[in-house]
């Protein structure tokens, strides 16, 4: 995974409420067990229609839009507790997923696979969907370190929370299996001191 500390990019907007994880990424595409290769088949269902044509309508087929945030309607992620859903965004190019809520399952999928979720109120939610609207090269600020989201010329700036523990395997571009290897000697040394015998 690669480091998170701080993020400049433009947003794609996605006003849509109660976005699934088959919607993110539809089951007849979990075969792979690797993380590579996903960002294909990222909203299918939305991205192409039945004949496997580009729907022209759907937001990340508009060439207008584009950049690493993904700016979603409320409950974002909800449904089965899929993994893939974060392999699928993360691949895809998405760093950042901002919503007013997120189901739990997946809020600790994304965390654990490099991909950083930022909940805000519906009220700053609708301010960034607003902004995008009004002009889609807009960039937006993440810096990890301060726990901030921020567009600067607008006056935006909004505090997240996030779990020290996962804001450290972010900034280290680790997952917790990365961070158990990395603790290796630590915990040989440690049993090496609390034989049982």
């Amino acid at each position: 995974m690669e480091k998170f500390i701080d993020l400049k990019s433009t947003a794609i907007p996605l006003p849509i409420e109660d976005i699934d994880t088959d919607q993110i990424i539809p089951a007849r595409f979990l075969k792979a067990t690797t993380r590579q290769g996903f960002g294909e088949n990222l909203f299918r269902d939305w991205r192409y229609n039945r004949e496997g044509q580009i729907n022209n309508q759907f937001v990340l087929n508009n060439p207008i839009y584009h950049g690493k945030i993904l700016v979603s309607g409320k409950n974002f992620g909800c449904g089965s507790s899929r993994e893939h859903a974060a392999w699928a965004l993360y691949d895809y190019g998405f760093r950042v997923v901002v919503s007013s809520f997120f189901a739990d399952i997946f809020k600790n999928n994304a965390l654990n696979n490099g991909l950083l979720p930022i909940t805000v109120t519906p009220e700053k939610l609708h301010q960034i969907f607003s902004l995008i609207e009004n002009d889609p090269n807009t960039n937006f600020s993440i810096n990890l370190a301060s726990q901030t989201f921020s567009q600067p010329k607008s006056g935006v700036e909004i505090s997240f929370d996030i779990d020290p523990f996962k804001k450290m395997c972010l900034t280290k571009g680790m997952d917790t299996i990365d961070y158990l290897i990395s603790q290796k000697e630590s915990i040989t040394q440690f049993e090496a001191n609390h034989k049982i015998y």
